[in-house]
């Protein structure tokens, strides 16, 4: 039995000999490479934080003492030392997740994947643990020197110094990186206590030297030892820190555990919110990850673990791609176009663009509410920015697009990569939300493209509007073929009319954005059933256009079907604007629940949700025989639309 077989959880763990925790650790690392290169994942990141973690598990006692990890995509180690050791199924239904989960164990304490929020969450648990005499339990917060460029790190800094008596420990991995390298004052200031290791040892041999000769030795060493802030401050600067109130330790060797145990030990007896900076290497012990300059392999898909080439190499092309190579060319024709980044320059498609104009990117960390503000000064200021985040981090500035891009007519658009349903990366990267929180947005325009040239087209659309913030949302997903319109309404492709030239068609299918070839499946399903159908892509979802409702008003039932959260989506706009017209055809609306999916594929979510041809086809079917339109027939029904009858009539 491997050492790595015999933890079961971190009790095991304590019970091993020193001596025996650097071959633990090349076991932890054989292990990730194999499992993670098998089914994808967070690989440079665990990698990097192997001896820190089991550092952390041998120092405190969890669950009991919470360790809390920012962002999360670092847990893996913690998983295997608490028990969990199956990756078979890594991300994918019914394995483990990406990220810490309070399913999967009592270890868990927070599943959070968004950046810089760990911090808060401690400065919270800290306080309930002093209001309720559990003064014997730590409290510590593992965060990343990429995640300190958020603002909420620094509010919750600020109020977790307040109190010099309520024990914390943050523990600073310090890798230089979040994806790509750190950037910003806080990056310069932690590098500036990287080249000042020797700070702690020199202070260590002071002590010890001088006070074989107390006589003379100890005055010297109490004199140096009072002056100890503006030494460190000279050779140290860690004053930022300890200016706020915080006891400062490190830099620490993050692949040093008996270091790391000692520094944990001091913070955690200290008594109050400590520091401890940690140096690690993301990718370390894996040659590949440690050579490759971009991320350090900080997520990959499944590769082979030797060569690095893809297992199922994808036989498409992305979406993220596809607006990456388009904001290039457009860049060449207009210099008043930048470009805007939250530390995700390459997963967002920002790469070439910052290669081609590297003056007309900005890298402004992770700090989404900033990057947005920061957009509608360059708006203000004569250029026209584009803001590239995922769909689910948008919701962090929902404030600064209403109160400071829209409310100022600032010409900003909002480029939203993984909206909708993403998948393996679980609850809280599904893309869900954007299309319903942005529609109280005044004057914002929002379109949702059904294909790589209609991607093209609304992005170059998007960027002629200079008075209004616009958004342009696409999945995480490969770009299927074209999808031709027959026609177009005012601003909306007609898609497919199924009923007879002259014959008064029946139902009006609503197709945003990349739910097109769903509905187009659909409609041959309904038509085969007996019901006529007219698929439609409204292009711009947000205003609704008024060629949308009097379109509508020619069928006798509407049903939109959309990868967003179904409350206060694009069918609820669509069905207000149907009745501000007065408008009075039956309408339902389709989309994703409002609940936190667990993770699994894309296509296996949207399956479950019924957002598949047969599923929308079944749903519209039961829709149509409430209103009495279509003959009685039975068809199949997915039982996860259902709830377990597997046939409707219709």
């Amino acid at each position: 039995m491997s050492l790595l077989e015999s933890i079961n959880g971190p009790a095991d763990l304590r019970m091993l000999p020193a001596a025996e925790l650097p071959r633990l650790a090349e076991e932890i690392r054989d292990f990730l490479i194999e499992a993670v290169t098998r089914t994808g994942g967070h690989l440079g990141p665990n990698l990097g934080v192997v001896e820190l973690t089991i550092a952390l598990h041998r120092v405190f006692d969890s669950p009991k003492d919470r360790i809390l990890f920012d962002t999360g995509h670092q847990s893996y180690v913690h998983k295997l030392l608490t028990g969990r050791q199956d990756f078979t199924r890594l991300k994918a239904r019914g394995g483990l997740s990406g990220y810490p989960s309070r399913a999967e164990s009592d270890h868990d304490v927070i599943e959070n994947s968004h950046a810089s929020t760990v911090l808060g969450y401690a400065d919270g648990l800290a306080k309930a643990n002093q209001l309720q005499g559990r003064g014997e339990r730590s409290v510590v917060a593992v965060i990343g020197d990429g995640a300190l460029t958020g603002g909420m790190a620094w509010e919750a800094l600020n109020n977790i110094a307040e109190a010099v008596d309520r024990p914390l420990v943050i523990v600073v991995n310090d890798n230089e990186r979040s994806y790509a390298p750190t950037i910003g004052g806080m990056a310069n200031h932690l590098a500036t206590l990287r080249t000042t290791q020797g700070y702690e040892r020199f202070l260590s041999w002071g002590k010890e030297t001088l006070q074989r000769t107390p006589a003379l030795g100890t005055p010297i060493y109490e004199a140096l030892h009072g002056a100890k802030k503006g030494f460190k401050d000279a050779v140290a600067p860690q004053g930022m820190f300890e200016d706020l109130g915080l006891k400062y330790i490190g830099p620490i060797d993050g692949h040093d555990t008996p270091a790391l145990e000692s520094a944990l030990k001091r913070a955690k007896g200290f008594g109050g919110p400590v520091i401890v900076h940690c140096l690690t290497e993301k990718g370390r012990g894996y040659r590949p990850a440690e050579l490759d300059e971009a991320d350090h392999f900080h997520q990959v898909g499944a590769i082979d673990p030797i060569t690095c080439e893809p297992l199922r190499p994808s036989s498409g092309v992305s979406w993220t791609s596809v607006f990456g190579s388009e904001l290039v060319a457009i860049g060449r024709e207009r210099p008043d176009v930048v470009a805007i980044t939250a530390a995700m320059l390459q997963p967002v498609g920002l790469g070439k663009f910052a290669k081609e104009f590297p003056e007309r990117i900005f890298d402004v960390g992770i700090a989404e509410q900033h990057a947005t503000v920061s957009a509608a000064g360059l708006a203000t200021g004569g250029l026209h920015p584009v803001v590239a985040v995922y769909a689910t981090f948008l919701n962090r500035a929902f404030d600064q697009v209403l109160m400071d891009v829209a409310l100022h007519r600032c010409g900003v658009t909002f480029v939203l990569d993984r909206a909708g349903v993403t998948g393996t990366d679980g609850a809280s990267h599904n893309g869900m939300w954007d299309m319903s929180i942005l529609q109280v947005v005044p004057g914002l325009r929002l379109a949702a493209p059904r294909d790589a040239d209609q991607l093209r087209a609304e992005l170059r659309e998007a960027l002629e509007v200079d008075d209004a913030p616009t958004v342009v949302r696409f999945p995480k997903a490969e770009v299927g073929p074209p999808i031709p319109a027959v026609e177009r309404l005012g601003g909306v492709d007609v898609l497919l009319r199924t009923a007879e030239p002259g014959s008064a068609p029946e139902i009006l299918l609503i197709a945003v954005g990349t739910m097109a070839p769903a509905c187009l499946d659909a409609a041959a399903l309904l038509t085969a059933d007996g019901l006529t159908a007219t698929v439609v892509d409204p292009r711009w979802v947000k205003p609704v256009d008024p060629a949308l409702t009097e379109l509508a008003a020619r069928h006798r039932l509407v049903v939109t079907v959309e990868d967003n959260g179904r409350v206060g989506g694009v069918g609820t706009a669509v069905a207000m604007a149907l009745r501000d017209a007065e408008i009075d055809v039956p309408t339902r609306e389709l989309g994703i629940p409002q609940e936190f999916l667990a993770h699994a594929s894309r296509g296996e979510i949207l399956d479950q949700i019924g957002l598949t041809g047969p599923g929308i086809a079944a749903q519209t079917a039961g829709f149509a025989k409430a209103i009495g339109l279509g003959r009685q027939q039975t068809v199949r029904v997915p039982s996860s639309i259902t709830g377990g009858d597997s046939q409707r009539g219709i």
